[in-house]
Parts: C-alpha cells; structure tokens; sequence
C-alpha cells in the first residue's frame, strides 16, 4: 500500500518570495520546490498585487508579469478570496497574509518578519509560522 504525502499549503511573505525567485539566491530552492509541486502557495488578490509591486520596482516589470504568469499556470496556486479580516497584527500590511492563511486553513505561514510572532500566541484560528530554514527542514523531512 503507498501512503501519499499530504502537499503542504503554504502563505508566503513578500520577503520570502522576492529573495527565492532569482537563481543565484540562496533562497531560490523556496521557488523551484514550488514549481515541482513541493508545497501548494495561497494567494489572495491583495497578495498578488504586493508580490507584484515589489518584484517589479526590485527586478523590472517583466519580471512581475513573467512570475505572476508562472503563479497562474501552475497547479500548485490557491487563491482565495478573503471574506473576513481578522486584523491580529501590528502592521495593517501584514493582515492579508494572516489572514488569507485562515481562510484556506494553511498550514504555515513562511516569513522572516518578527512582526508575525503574535500569531504564535494566537489560539483560535492556528496558523503555524516559520521561517525559511524551519521551511526547508519541513520540505526535506
């Protein structure tokens, strides 16, 4: 009998996702494990445009365009639509990542922000968050 491994649904913060999506960043194995289908990345609307904000003023416009066209083809892309907003965290521009990992009920949210601890104290909705490196362990177990 062959036990199928859950794909794990993932919330990525704009720092994570910027830094893995050049091949030369030591973060690039975070873009190319979701390519593979590794993980599944969920994204509302107010992500997508942040992601492609700060590609395009970082790397250009073509960039932006040529990674939000590989967001869309992939099968590995949730996007979901945010009906309520919870507003747990300091920053207001963090809200959109909580709270789009409660509406898909993600597994992790992946980020380097400091800001995104009070999750951790957060009983109801849980929302697991790590950091890259707790990420990579989690892929290769």
């Amino acid at each position: 009998m062959t036990v199928q491994r859950k794909i794990p649904k993932i919330v990525l913060d704009t720092n994570i996702f910027l830094v893995s999506l050049s091949r030369k960043s030591p973060y690039h194995w975070v873009f190319k494990n979701f390519i593979q289908g590794k993980f599944q990345l969920c994204v509302s609307n107010e992500i997508l445009s942040e992601y492609a904000e700060i590609i395009e003023r970082h790397m250009g416009r073509e960039v932006a365009d040529a990674t939000l066209q590989v967001l869309f083809e992939t099968p590995y892309l949730i996007k979901t639509v945010i009906y309520f907003k919870w507003g747990i965290l300091d920053d207001p521009d963090d809200n959109k990542f909580s709270d789009c990992g409660f509406a898909v009920n993600a597994d992790y949210l992946v980020t380097h922000d400091k800001g995104f601890g009070k999750l951790k104290e957060w009983k109801f909705p849980r929302l697991a968050v790590i950091d890259a490196k707790q990420f990579s362990e989690l892929l290769e177990g």
